[in-house]
């Protein structure tokens, strides 16, 4: 999990609250944070991964090396996609977990975009009624809309991720250079 920057500074951080290793929310969250470095004019993005499916025995503790490494990559980014499937009408407990561990206003303005993946659209506004309170009170900045992405979506994500660039990229952008590192 080590922080690689890039010359421009748009180093990305995705945190996947999936259980399940190589999950389809992963391959999500990497097309989100790809494609904003792109749109921001990086041509060979560094996206950093972290998987909380790998943490998940220290997240109930506090001052975990492992939770604290992952944090620190996290406030070391320049932009943080959060990346949950929908489980109950929501987030995961695991990536609740995670977030715990963040103070009030922790992430100090850091851009984020909140991400989940679901299997219909009845649950398209939990990112926005759940997932992005959480991340605001952490302090994160979340001038976007969150992405909300079906699962039969996620083999084909090209269209609803540009289509989603396409009016909140530039909100996005302007944000993240905001950013100094």
């Amino acid at each position: 999990m080590s922080h690689q920057p890039t010359e421009d500074g748009y180093a990305a951080t995705v945190v996947v609250g999936n259980i399940k290793p190589a999950s389809r929310t992963r391959e999500a969250g990497v097309a989100v944070a790809e494609a904003c470095c792109r749109h921001f004019g990086t041509a060979d993005p560094i996206v950093n991964v972290i998987e909380l499916g790998e943490l998940s025995s220290t997240l109930f503790g506090w001052a975990d090396s492992a939770v604290e490494n992952a944090k620190r990559q996290i406030l070391e980014s320049r932009l943080l996609i959060v990346a949950s499937p929908v489980y109950k009408a929501s987030y995961t407990g695991l990536l609740k977990a995670f977030l715990d561990q963040f103070g009030r206003d922790e992430l100090g303005a850091l851009a984020s975009v909140p991400l989940m993946v679901g299997a219909g659209p009845a649950h398209s506004l939990a990112v926005e009624c759940h997932l992005r309170p959480v991340l605001i009170e952490i302090g994160a900045s979340c001038p976007t809309r969150g992405v909300y992405l079906l699962e039969g979506e996620v083999a084909d994500i090209e269209s609803p991720i540009a289509e989603w660039l396409s009016v909140w990229g530039d909100a996005l952008e302007a944000v993240v250079s905001c950013r100094q590192k």
